[in-house]
């Protein structure tokens, strides 16, 4: 009795679907990536709620395209083939105009937030590395310090009033001096106020400082930062929301 329950309990039952000896198994369905209209008409949206003049310098500057390229035609005595190529381009010129519009709406949209400075930093070019979190935090204020080191050296990115997070910035720039006492430490205070960088700047900004470093020793500096360790528990919040500017939707890729 015992043997034929157990293979009671093992046969299959009878409403499972029965499957061939060689037959695949069903694949599953794979979340679709939205495409690249999709995520266009998205960062269109999103910019227009921010900048609403965008519609208009977007238009201006597709007519402002396909008009040169008229004018060109009409001097060639072939004005369809200017319109043939003035299209695209000025397609092209206002897809473009959307890239710069949204990048600067997406970093209104995580300003004067807690870490917004961290976030801008993720937007720098390739020769960069940095962090998600910042080296220096004053816990109460929320005041920060984010690093960054390239070329130039070591960049500390300050977050908050000058006069408020002064102490934080000097007590990381005496620890670098301490350990990397031949590479250049530079400091930028991110924000609107006379002397601060905004957001949208910061990377420019940063890729105008002269180049000091190979790559090697870029290689060399970040080991020998990350062989410290991080001092400092770093208080839930910092990280802006998760809310980053990212630069691939913001150009419609």
């Amino acid at each position: 009795m015992a043997n034929s329950s157990d293979s009671s309990n093992s046969t299959p039952s009878a409403d499972a679907p029965k499957r061939g000896l060689f037959k695949r198994k069903p694949k599953e369905a794979k979340a679709k990536k939205p495409s690249q209209l999709k995520q266009i008409a998205e960062v269109f949206k999103m910019t227009r709620r921010n900048d609403p003049q965008v519609v208009w310098v977007m238009l201006l500057a597709f007519l402002a395209v396909v008009a040169v390229a008229l004018l060109i035609g009409f001097l060639l005595e072939n004005w369809v083939t200017g319109l043939i190529i003035g299209i695209p381009l000025g397609l092209l010129a206002a897809v473009f105009i959307l890239s710069r519009r949204a990048e600067k709406a997406a970093f209104a949209q995580i300003e004067n937030q807690p870490g917004a400075s961290g976030a801008a930093l993720g937007t720098l070019r390739r020769g960069w590395v940095t962090q998600d979190q910042p080296v220096a935090v004053n816990p109460r204020t929320q005041d920060a310090v984010f690093m960054a080191i390239g070329r130039p050296g070591v960049v500390l990115v300050s977050e908050g009033p000058t006069h408020r997070v002064k102490p934080l910035v000097d007590a990381e720039r005496k620890r670098l001096n301490r350990i990397l006492p031949n590479v250049t430490i530079h400091v930028l205070e991110s924000g609107r106020g006379e002397g601060q960088v905004p957001l949208n700047k910061l990377a420019k900004t940063m890729g105008k400082l002269k180049k000091e470093l190979t790559k090697v020793e870029v290689n060399a500096v970040s080991k020998r930062i990350n062989s410290l360790g991080n001092r400092l528990p770093i208080p839930k919040g910092i990280d802006p929301y998760k809310a980053r500017p990212d630069r691939k939707a913001a150009r419609g890729r």
